[in-house]
């Protein structure tokens, strides 16, 4: 089945205004009048497109967690499906406008009152936000709602090609079946144990000629010789100087962290009257209903209690019973301002006296961290004034607090804590470098600052065979196991399918247990098998035939399985009604999206197509 994000004409239609919300901060190219296409009588303007690019630039970004700039996403053919989405967008405007497809106002106004952007605080339209936000994007609210009113029309145009579209009946019943079908099998997994005789050590020729032949598994990756100068707030920590003041007046400024008074956690309740509230209590005592089934039988949820951690001056008449307590548990009722109310005691949090002597020792490594940050912010520009006049690393660590390193750095190789490797500003910057780059001062996570130098770049190269002996060893002997595992789990199927006569146990006699074999019952295709391979149960839904068996190479594992019974799906049970619903859904929006799409696509062949390409190209060339 095809999912809903198969057509991106749908997902165009269904998105009404992203094409006029989606790009928020992209400026006006040549005020929306040039053209970079169009479709028919239809235009697709410079704003158009380069709000629709910038989105999309936005929404990869986001995806990836990576910046991107335009020239990887020319390279990734962004820009080119961008266009492709517009053109089609357009063929179906151009489609609704030739046929006479069209909303009114009351449509286009319920549209726009009901887009999240132009909420208010309150949840309803609000006409300052519209405006506000057509103002950024340099729309008239003509040409909005011109952009609106298509939309909608191309949805209406939709709807009439679709709607009453079903998957047919057979079809739904067959695609359940399939997936509510449940299988008993049988499997048993052979290892090293299970081999007829131990595997024979290889000779050294057979170890070279297996070094050689797999010679992508014993090859050093890319190296990158790289000599660096950097300096972090915890290297200058134990140089900076700090006076007794500055660490008191840090005390003081944080002194809610170490001087606090005893709290609870309370939730508050409060009643319409005594009576209630006494009744309430009496049932709590009595272990017949919780405090929190009296808040739900409010209608209220238990954060509309919740008053979180207060002290004993902030809860007046309700404080000394409150703070009585040893352990968590309700007190009340208490006739505070609100009414008569119960409270409850969710934990008891003790005070906190920490003294400026116990906590000085952690001031100062805080303070000494913060002033070495500052120090090196503060001299970053001197840093940048060495390197600019064309000093090496090595002048600049000599002229300054930096201090040199070199490193043999891989892509793949592990981020050690404590090595400058283990910063992701250092690793980006040392995949991109190259040999005739001059050194840059750059920021890392913590405040520190550092600069680097490509000497080398070290090709892939093969290791030589008498370094990775030990590996090519272990490499040989794990492929061979698994190649005498799977040659006699192979020997073991065809004996499992060739015993088709199972001996008759005697009357009364229990059937003898098979303790090679584990016997599962009832899974299904989604099930999941603890501890064992995926290949193991996809394995056992591809035979056809109660008795047949297979090898299942998992890779480190081999496993037979054998095919005991197979179970109709039983559509009549209540727990298959959902997934019929669910199949039928998906079924329909498949053939329904399919269907659309083909529709779209003759539109675009019966309607001539221009491009702009001078325009899409100096649009390409300011967005960023």
């Amino acid at each position: 089945m095809r999912t809903k994000g198969k057509s991106t004409i749908v997902w165009i239609l269904m998105g009404l205004m992203v094409l006029g919300l989606g790009g928020f901060g992209v400026t006006s190219f040549s005020g929306g009048t040039t053209e970079v296409a169009s479709v028919g009588q239809t235009k697709i303007t410079a704003d158009e497109y380069a709000r629709a690019l910038q989105s999309e630039l936005r929404a990869f970004q986001q995806q990836t967690g990576q910046p991107i700039t335009m020239q990887q996403a020319q390279a990734m053919g962004l820009p080119q499906s961008v266009q492709a989405n517009l053109i089609a967008s357009a063929a179906l405007a151009e489609e609704a406008r030739r046929i006479g497809v069209s909303v009114g106002d009351a449509q286009v106004a319920q549209t726009i009152m009901q887009a999240g952007a132009f909420q208010g605080p309150n949840g309803s339209f609000d006409r300052a936000a519209y405006a506000e936000v057509l103002r950024r994007e340099r729309l008239s609210e003509a040409e909005f709602e011109a952009t609106v009113r298509d939309d909608e029309a191309r949805l209406m145009l939709q709807r009439a090609v679709v709607g009453g579209v079903t998957a047919p009946a057979p079809l739904v019943d067959q695609t359940a079946r399939w997936l509510l079908e449940s299988r008993d099998f049988s499997w048993r997994e052979l290892t090293e144990d299970d081999l007829p005789a131990p595997v024979t050590e290889p000779d050294e020729a057979t170890l070279r000629a297996w070094h050689e032949a797999n010679g992508d598994r014993f090859t050093a990756p890319e190296t990158r010789a790289i000599s660096y100068a950097w300096a972090t707030p915890d290297m200058l920590s134990a140089t900076v100087q700090l006076d007794e003041a500055a660490l008191r007046a840090t005390y003081d400024q944080n002194i809610d962290q170490f001087q606090r008074p005893a709290r609870r956690m309370v939730s508050r309740l409060v009643f319409p009257d005594a009576a209630q509230a006494e009744a309430a209590r009496a049932q709590i005592d009595a272990n017949e209903a919780p405090f929190e089934a009296f808040v739900l039988q409010r209608g209220l949820t238990l954060d509309d209690v919740d008053l979180g951690e207060v002290t004993e001056a902030q809860l007046g008449a309700a404080a000394e019973p409150v703070f009585a307590l040893e352990q968590p548990g309700v007190v009340g009722p208490i006739q505070t301002d609100l009414g008569p109310a119960l409270f409850a005691v969710n934990a008891i949090l003790d005070p906190v006296d920490v003294p400026f002597e116990e906590a000085r020792d952690d001031l100062r490594a805080e303070a000494a961290l913060s002033a070495a940050a500052r120090l090196i912010r503060d001299r970053t520009g001197d840093y940048e004034d060495i390197l600019a006049g064309g000093a090496t690393l090595e002048d600049l660590a000599e002229e300054t607090e930096l201090e040199l390193g070199r490193i043999d750095w891989t892509a793949d190789a592990p981020a050690e804590e404590g090595s400058i490797a283990g910063y992701e500003a250092f690793r980006e910057r040392a995949a991109q470098i190259s040999t005739t780059d001059f050194p840059q001062l750059a920021e890392l996570a913590d405040g520190g600052v550092f600069a680097l130098r490509l000497d080398e770049v070290i090709p892939p190269t093969l290791r030589p065979f008498e370094e990775v002996r030990d590996a090519v060893l272990a490499d040989w002997r794990e492929a061979e196991v698994q190649r005498q595992l799977l040659a006699a789990a192979a020997e073991l199927r065809l004996e499992e399918v060739a015993e088709t006569v199972t001996p008759t146990p005697e009357v009364g006699a229990e059937p003898a247990a098979d303790t090679l074999w584990t016997a599962e019952t009832g899974l299904q295709r989604s099930d999941w098998m603890d501890g064992l391979p995926p290949q193991l149960l996809s394995q056992a839904f591809a035979l056809t035939e109660p008795g047949d068996a297979d090898v299942v190479d998992a890779g480190d594992r081999v496993f037979v399985v054998r095919l005991d019974q197979i179970n109709d799906a039983d559509l009549s049970q209540s727990d298959a009604a959902q997934v019929l619903d669910g199949v039928r859904a998906r079924l329909n929006q498949s053939l329904q999206i399919d269907l659309f799409d083909y529709y779209a696509r003759h539109a675009q062949r019966q309607t001539p197509v221009q491009l702009n390409q001078s325009a899409i190209n100096a649009i390409n060339a300011q967005v960023q």
